[in-house]
């Protein structure tokens, strides 16, 4: 179809079952759409051949920094997403125009690493092509509008998002969708390490490409065993939602590094590389040692770190079965374990602003032993996460904005696919 056919068929319901699938929503998105095409259109003018992509935001489930001692982790992809309006080009440029942001342009005959890339989106842009490449498969030029409500700052994985969006796009333009979500996710963590400079885990690349809960082993993590989970998180009568707190991550980096360095301490104590591989009756064994060693704060984040890969066996069992009961209460004890142990809720450098640590509290006062909560993410400020009877949450939404501002409650559907082509069929 040209841009003028496919927002026709846009707006007459063609897509209407996808964006069910997609959004449990049709109106807003219809409009969300149509305006992309359009913004298409003043950019790239009149095309044949347009092809529409989605690639979903995460929200971490289970497994509070697991995924960096090779552990255990459950995640969701959800209706916040990426959405891309594509055609091809014969050109050999990818040119990529995202809202808000300039025109990022990648040559495919030129995919080396450029440092200046560093940190950029068109570095992610040109380690997707390169990591295609690398791997024997077709990549080439095209044209693309993007537009993301994927909330940053907010644990959502907004950046992982935008990678998997890339990569689908590869896939589906030049290789028939050929390449299967889990090399779509490693993919697309290649750009985000390798050529972005993050160095990142694969958690967030995953949740996005696979869809849906997904479960996560990362004992190898070249390898992980990934299993999805189909689940109607409906039928829970609960909503789930997660509250920006509007904390600030720019001087957190420190907080971030000490959690890893702090659980690899303790781990070399028992004589592994991380802790996932460690024995944990070592570990009480020799406790007295390791604190000495390393100070009471790592050995807390160990006993967390040991702790939450069993809860995440807990959530997944309880979650294939359709027990939200265990459910929520292993989600509240996550929780309560990051506060506690892991110590990720607010910055031991900055003990004044401590909205993480609020929220929390006034969650639990509102919920009175109903629904579940927890921090959300890497902590330290940003989000919480929170499971609301479903009764109970215009209220709830109600009392928690009165406190970090309106539209700080944002409500999320688990949608059961990740990264999307959406054909209008």
């Amino acid at each position: 179809m040209n841009t003028t056919e496919i927002k026709q068929s846009i707006l007459s319901g063609k897509f209407d079952k996808e964006f069910v699938l997609l959004y449990g929503d049709t109106q807003s998105a219809k409009e969300r759409y149509a305006d992309a095409v359009d913004e298409f259109v003043n950019l790239y003018g009149e095309r044949d051949n347009i092809h529409i992509f989605s690639a979903p935001g995460r929200t971490e489930i289970g497994g509070n920094h697991t995924d960096h001692q090779h552990g255990l982790v459950l995640a969701g992809s959800v209706d916040l997403d990426v959405v891309a309006i594509v055609s091809e080009n014969d050109e050999g440029i990818v040119r990529i125009k995202s809202k808000g942001y300039k025109m990022d342009e990648v040559d495919i005959s030129d995919l080396d690493k450029k440092e200046c890339d560093v940190g950029r989106a068109r570095a992610l842009v040109r380690g997707v092509l390169a990591a295609f490449k690398n791997n024997g498969h077709n990549i080439g030029g095209f044209n693309a509008y993007t537009t993301s409500n994927v909330l940053k700052g907010s644990g959502l994985s907004s950046s992982a998002a935008f990678e998997v969006l890339v990569s689908n796009i590869v896939n589906g333009l030049f290789n028939k969708a050929s390449v299967d979500a889990v090399s779509i996710a490693k993919y697309s963590q290649f750009a985000e390490r390798e050529y972005f400079g993050k160095p990142c885990g694969l958690l967030d690349q995953m949740a996005s490409s696979v869809g849906g809960f997904t479960y996560a082993d990362f004992n190898d993590p070249q390898n992980p065993k990934v299993e999805k989970i189909n689940l109607d998180l409906n039928e829970s009568g609960h909503t789930l939602c997660v509250v920006d707190t509007g904390g600030n991550h720019a001087n957190l980096t420190q907080d971030y590094a000490d959690i890893t360095l702090e659980c690899k301490a303790v781990s070399e104590c028992l004589g592994v590389e991380f802790l996932r591989d460690a024995n944990e009756d070592d570990f009480y064994v020799n406790i007295a040692a390791i604190r000495e060693k390393c100070g009471d704060r790592a050995v807390l984040r160990a006993i967390h770190i040991f702790n939450e890969n069993r809860r995440v066996l807990t959530q997944k069992s309880a979650l294939k079965r359709g027990d939200f009961n265990t459910f929520f209460v292993a989600v509240k004890r996550s929780g309560e374990s990051s506060y506690d142990l892991l110590q990720n809720v607010y910055s031991p450098s900055n003990p004044r602003e401590q909205a993480i640590s609020l929220a929390l509290t006034l969650t639990k006062q509102f919920l009175n032993g109903r629904g579940a909560y927890r921090v959300h993410g890497g902590g330290f400020a940003g989000t919480i996460q929170c499971y609301i009877p479903n009764k109970m949450f215009d209220a709830y939404k109600q009392m928690i904005e009165a406190v970090f501002g309106e539209n700080s409650c944002v409500k999320l559907f688990v949608r059961p696919v990740g990264g999307y082509e959406l054909k209008g069929e």
